[in-house]
């Protein structure tokens, strides 16, 4: 990885942990307090190559970091980490005939729309199911939590998407 590469990386980090804590972090659109979790794009984007210590490395910091300006106790940190485990499972699972392009990103760029959906939609909702049930640390009002999991999801996957359309643009 290159220094620029790298750099890009820590912008990026710096950037989503500030558009969250500030911003995303402040938006409850029901009264049950659905509130988007969009930094788990950056586990979302991570290239390919990735080594999986990295990757769950990665997800431990950017979860804690979270956790921190939320006051969450490790709620997000493991939610993130567990993401980052299966996230090999799900690419193997979602697997082109082809593979992937070597030195790239899974972005809706390079794998379309239908291969993308299916890939931050798996993740996001794995990441907010984990997230809410140990946050809530109860089965009493599963439906309700269930509801949370669902709708967030759903905001959360729409602004990943819009966002791969704004940055990603050909």
């Amino acid at each position: 990885m290159t220094l620029n590469i790298l750099l890009k990386y820590i912008g990026r980090f710096v950037f989503l942990i500030l558009l969250q804590v500030l911003l995303l972090n402040n938006i409850n659109l029901t009264e049950y307090g659905i509130t988007p979790f969009f930094y788990i794009i950056l586990i979302i984007l991570l290239p390919f190559e990735t080594p999986g210590w990295v990757l769950l490395l990665f997800a431990f910091f950017l979860g804690l970091t979270i956790d921190m300006f939320c006051d969450t106790g490790g709620v997000h940190a493991s939610a993130s980490v567990f993401i980052a485990y299966i996230r090999p499972l799900i690419l193997r699972m979602l697997s082109l005939r082809d593979g992937y392009a070597a030195e790239t990103s899974p972005v809706i760029l390079h794998y379309g729309f239908s291969w993308f959906y299916k890939y931050a939609g798996i993740l996001t909702i794995i990441h907010h199911f984990v997230f809410y049930f140990m946050y809530e640390f109860s089965f009493a009002g599963f439906m309700l939590t269930l509801f949370k999991v669902l709708l967030t999801s759903l905001l959360t996957l729409t602004l990943v998407l819009i966002s791969q359309y704004l940055i990603f643009r050909r």
